[in-house]
């Protein structure tokens, strides 16, 4: 077994790479053990989660990344006013869930309270499976604007 104490600084993205898979919430662990692909078991002891993408080791032949498993999910369209999207994303936070949002459409776990709520709001949501990355907000592609001296508090 081979451990592992954080991601690599540089890793030769010439080599070959090989995932290992894990589910959401084992990357936020900081102690966890995985098989990768090939079949190397990795004993994992970190400062910090890792990252989905993160190389965390390499051998001569090949470079080793984490990576996540997706999950079930419901996705609604953002193709509504942005007051109702934010609407939603406040009702989805108040029942204690997790959100990602991305240009197009929010993403809740598929559990029974999002679906009853989405329900009985009438909200059209579709059942998929994704890479679910909680908090992670959609970013215009506009760059942010400093507000300069006379907006300070």
């Amino acid at each position: 077994m081979q451990f592992v104490s954080g991601p690599l600084a540089a890793a030769d993205p010439s080599l070959p790479e090989i995932a290992l898979r894990v589910a959401r919430l084992t990357l936020a662990k900081r102690l966890w053990r995985g098989t990768a692909e090939d079949g190397t078991e990795f004993g994992f002891e970190l400062d910090a989660p890792l990252k989905p993408g993160d190389t965390f080791f390499h051998s001569a032949t090949a470079r080793y990344t984490v990576q996540q498993h997706p999950e079930p999910v419901v996705a609604v369209s953002l193709d509504v006013a942005p007051s109702a999207a934010a609407g939603l994303g406040w009702a989805i936070g108040n029942l204690h869930l997790e959100l990602q949002a991305e240009p197009t459409r929010l993403l809740a776990p598929d559990e029974p309270a999002v679906r009853q709520l989405l329900d009985r709001l009438k909200v059209p949501f579709k059942s998929t499976t994704a890479i679910f990355r909680p908090g992670r907000f959609a970013r215009s592609q506009q760059p942010s604007h400093d507000l300069g001296p006379s907006h300070k508090h």
